[in-house]
């Protein structure tokens, strides 16, 4: 029954980071379409920069203590990104550079929300093969 707790937490911090990644996408494309001022828009995404690697990294170790290994492995490499993008100081949005960075950055955030598509239906899966096998 535990490991379904930690299937279902793990199901739910996924949620999570794929609303924070949609929200991102959402303020870029609001910027793009000139809806928002790049002030706005920054401060939006950079707002939620800091949920979204601390989400990822309880993720990973919810992975890590449950014993689910290879989702941990499938986790590890969008956490490395996270701590690399970290160290270099890129992590967040420069109002200044903003639509220079538009394109890279909205392909960024398209990139891991397919990562994280694929990451969800692998879960839900190994949530339902837990839920049959109990």
């Amino acid at each position: 029954m535990a490991d379904l707790f930690a299937w279902l937490f793990a199901f739910f911090l996924l949620i999570t980071i794929l609303a924070l990644i949609l929200y991102q996408l959402m303020c870029l494309a609001d910027l793009e379409f000139d809806y928002i001022n790049p002030y706005d828009s920054a401060s939006r995404i950079n707002w939620v920069v800091w949920p979204e690697f601390i989400a990822q990294g309880v993720l990973c170790f919810v992975h890590l203590t449950a014993g689910h290994w290879i989702m941990f492995l499938l986790c590890l490499p969008y956490l490395y990104y996270n701590i690399k993008v970290y160290s270099q100081r890129r992590h967040l949005v420069d109002v200044t550079e903003i639509f220079n960075q538009l394109h890279w950055e909205k392909k960024i955030r398209l990139f891991k929300l397919g990562y994280l598509v694929i990451l969800l239906a692998l879960s839900i899966f190994w949530m339902i093969w837990t839920i049959v096998d109990e």
